[in-house]
């Protein structure tokens, strides 16, 4: 056997084979795909084979939806039929709150160029005869959906790229891996023999979390028992018979030459242990359990009353992998270079193989995926994710979610604690209703009473709004105190430390100590890869701030860059060393100068200065910079500190009017000044210059990642723009994806929006297609609408933030009064 290939693939299912497969479709043929046992014989082979392309969001639903451009060609471009047939499906609700969701959705298929419709129960009831119509409220019909048969699937996948020249080894397990300077550099296999390589790619299903251990690659998934059975057959049955989502009831059927399958997605879901000696065989099936099954058996008989009559020919018991938050693991893992993983797909591999595989291989070839996949990015996740006792813990909910209404700010409730600030305690008493959105415990807002803690979940008017609003509008006449220990904080230095940030930055950070900087980190194309403010705290001492949910990412960036330039420079990640309270409002500066011995004032202490100055008994560094565009400032503080710190600022606070404010207050806030949010209005397919932050783009200083791409960009002109709107008579619930028009005619999607509690409005960012040389005269001229849950509503389009417009409560307080 040949030791060497560019890229190993771990895993011949039908992801790991997809990989394979779009690679020879990229030319890229020196690769080895290992599969310990036999190709399909972990869990692809008992896949129920439903194909759906509709998902909430774009980029999730145009990669889902190539699933429906190559399967029903890979007959024709590999000699295999997959077995694809499109059948149409229905998602059927069960409550009103349901169809809000399903409308929303709709929009987004419209969007795409599926063909969906929402229909009544009696619709329902011509396209499936024999279904019981009782305690439906209606359906979303999807004519794309279909199924195909995933062993064939795989069996076209292998094919295409054996005839590549791609070796497939079956038999061949993985062992470990040689890591060589902080990347992989080979495969150990269990015959002893070594497979040196550049890259991996973990495709191992249900045992890509042992797989990863083996590199000390956290993989965050679980795998679980999934189970549906297979009826006798049933005459009369339409054919073909459409795939069927009851969500409400968390089960799905789908024809299979006559009979039904018929499956679900549980609470509580059982785990299988993949280290097992079940683990071990290959093709493993579990034993029958009705007792887990019957709440599905029960929602099908209600379904489909002829169910009674019907014998069941099959009980499929297998095990499927399921991630914390029922998204898929994706991309290079930011703690091994060359170790990318694709597995947990929720039950949904098949449907994604197409997709994920395509994905993948651009990723591996060319450094980034052609969507921006950052939802399904395995940076997303740290160490602490992986563990088992967390993972276990998750799938009390995270196979039911998959079916489960999608409630807006919904907060999971199964693993929760796992990471909380050292304020945690002290804001719990204040009142603090706590969620986790990136992991963390962080306030989201403050309640004054249990009836106000407790979540109503909906798709109109927020329950928090109350509490959000007071909180907003007592920061707007006095002082805010926001919990910000979330933040990334990463410390950047040695003798190269700025020469490296320049290179990485779009605006110049080398100025002088005491100073921030907000800038951008871009790729080659110069699509923004972090949002970033970097603080220079000496010589060749930067601090890099972002956000917490790209604390992974970000750290992962700058070092593998620091290492590529050969630059001395190193990065320490001291988020977890501080905590960090934002202090805002109008009269923060009174607050903190009765604290303080240090020169507060503009002359002194302007915008953009960072500085160590003492606050009541604890020594801080202050930087003066706000997110919700009043006069503030951020505290840094070392953890054992902590308590000290906010005891006396809210203390002090209280002849100022100081309140405790939450993360909600604060997302509604910084939409009322248009401030970006990367990951949802910025990310890597978005320039600086079409997300208007030009003014963080430095064209004097030397060169940078992305330079180039930029100024060819500026030269040939913007063919969309990131605009900021409110909704004119109307307060819909806005969150993102929600489709734009212009002047009659679809123009773009809203990339985040909410509630401006201090202006009142219904606000969101979106990008809008324009001409080159449109000017911002010629788009203001347009009409503007938006859809929401079946509703068009108009738009304002603002040219300036709707509150405090020129930017002088930031700026100085002064100039306010």
């Amino acid at each position: 056997m040949n030791e060497d290939a560019r890229i190993v693939i771990i895993g011949g299912g039908v992801i790991g084979l997809s990989v394979a497969y779009h690679l020879a479709e990229l030319g890229v043929t020196d690769v080895v795909l290992i599969e310990r046992n036999q190709l399909t014989s972990g869990t692809s082979w008992h896949a129920a084979g439903i194909v759906g392309p509709l998902r909430a969001t774009l980029n999730l639903t145009r990669l889902a939806q190539y699933a429906t451009e190559l399967l029903p060609r890979l007959d024709e471009l590999t000699g295999q039929s997959a077995g694809y047939r499109q059948t149409g499906g229905l998602w059927l609700a069960r409550q009103e709150e349901r169809m809000s969701e399903l409308k929303r959705i709709a929009h987004m298929g419209d969007v795409c160029g599926l063909r969906v419709e929402l229909i009544d129960a009696n619709v329902i009831g011509e396209r499936v005869p024999g279904i019981a119509l009782d305690g439906l409220a209606g359906a979303l019909w999807v004519e794309e959906d279909g199924q195909a048969n995933p062993v064939d699937i795989c069996a076209a996948y292998a094919r295409r790229a054996r005839k590549a020249g791609i070796r497939i080894l079956e038999g061949v397990a993985c062992s470990g891996f040689v890591i060589e300077k902080g990347r992989v550099a080979g495969v150990k296999l269990a015959s002893g023999a070594t497979i040196r390589c550049e890259a991996v790619v973990n495709c191992a299903g249900a045992w890509a979390r042992h797989i990863g251990g083996m590199a000390g690659v956290p993989v965050p998934l679980q795998a679980v028992e999934h189970m549906y059975v297979v009826t006798e057959p049933i005459a009369g049955l339409p054919n073909p018979f459409p795939i069927l989502r009851d969500l409400d009831e968390g089960i799905y059927v789908k024809g299979d030459s006559g009979k039904l399958v018929l499956g679900g997605f549980e609470p509580d879901a059982k785990i299988f242990e993949v280290n097992s000696a079940a683990g071990d065989r290959p093709f493993v099936e579990l034993p029958e359990d009705w007792d887990q099954f019957e709440p599905f058996m029960s929602a099908g008989l209600r379904l489909f009353p002829a169910l009674a009559e019907t014998g069941i020919r099959h009980f499929m018991n297998g095990p499927e992998s399921f991630t914390p938050d029922t998204l898929p693991l994706m991309g290079e893992s930011p703690y091994l270079r060359g170790f990318f993983v694709a597995a947990g797909f929720n039950s949904t591999g098949m449907m994604s193989s197409a997709g994920a595989g395509k994905a993948m291989a651009e990723w591996i070839v060319d450094g980034e995926p052609g969507l921006d996949l950052w939802p399904l990015d395995i940076s997303r996740f740290d160490r602490n994710s992986a563990s088992r006792a967390f993972v276990r813990a998750r799938m009390e909910e995270s196979v039911a979610d998959l079916f489960r209404m999608h409630w807006p700010y919904k907060q999971s409730k199964a693993g929760r604690g796992q990471r909380r600030s050292a304020w945690h305690d002290m804001l719990g008493e204040a009142g603090a209703v706590f969620g986790a959105p990136t992991g963390w415990e962080r306030p989201l807002w403050y309640a004054r009473s249990e009836a106000d803690r407790e979540p109503h979940y909906t798709f109109g008017r927020q329950h928090w709004w109350q509490a959000a609003e007071r909180e907003a509008v007592a920061m707007a006449g006095g002082v805010g105190l926001f919990e910000l220990s979330p933040f990334t904080k990463l410390d950047v230095t040695g003798r190269d430390a700025a020469r490296l940030l320049q290179q990485l930055s779009a605006n110049n950070i080398d100025v002088a100590e005491g100073r921030s900087v907000y800038t951008q980190m871009l790729n080659r194309h110069g699509g923004i890869e972090a949002d970033v403010t970097v603080t220079r705290s000496g010589d060749a001492a930067f601090r890099v701030v972002s956000g917490a949910a790209t604390r992974q990412k970000d750290f992962a960036w700058i070092a593998r860059h620091a290492n590529d330039f050969g630059l001395d420079a190193s990065v320490f990640d001291a988020t977890s060393a501080e905590a960090v309270l934002g202090v805002m409002g109008p009269r923060s500066r009174d607050l903190l100068e009765e604290l303080t011995d240090a020169d507060l004032s503009d002359a002194a202490f302007p915008f953009s200065t960072s500085r160590r100055i003492d606050v009541g008994m604890v020594n801080v560094r202050a930087t003066r910079v706000s997110f919700v565009g009043e006069l503030g400032y951020e505290l840094y503080v070392p953890v054992e500190c902590a308590e000290s710190l906010l005891s006396t600022i809210r203390e002090a606070g209280r002849a100022h009017g100081a309140v405790l404010c939450g993360h909600y207050a604060l997302d509604g806030c910084r939409l009322e000044k248009g401030y970006r949010h990367w990951g949802h209005d910025v990310g890597p397919k978005e320039t600086p210059l079409e997300a208007g932050l030009g003014f963080a783009v430095s064209w004097t200083k030397g060169e940078f990642i992305g330079r180039a791409a930029l100024e060819a960009q500026r030269a040939r002109g913007l063919t969309r723009r990131l605009l900021h709107f409110a909704v004119e008579g109307a307060n819909p619930l806005l969150l993102h994806d929600e489709p734009i028009y212009r002047d009659g005619k679809f123009a773009g999607l809203t990339t985040s929006g909410g509630f401006g509690f201090r202006t009142g409005l219904s606000l969101c960012l979106g990008y809008v297609a324009c001409e080159t040389g449109e000017t911002k005269q010629q788009l203001a001229a347009s009409r503007y609408e938006i859809a929401v849950a079946g509703q068009r509503f108009g738009l304002r389009l603002l040219e300036r933030p709707p509150y405090d417009p020129s930017g002088c409560r930031m700026r100085s307080q002064q100039e306010t009064l």
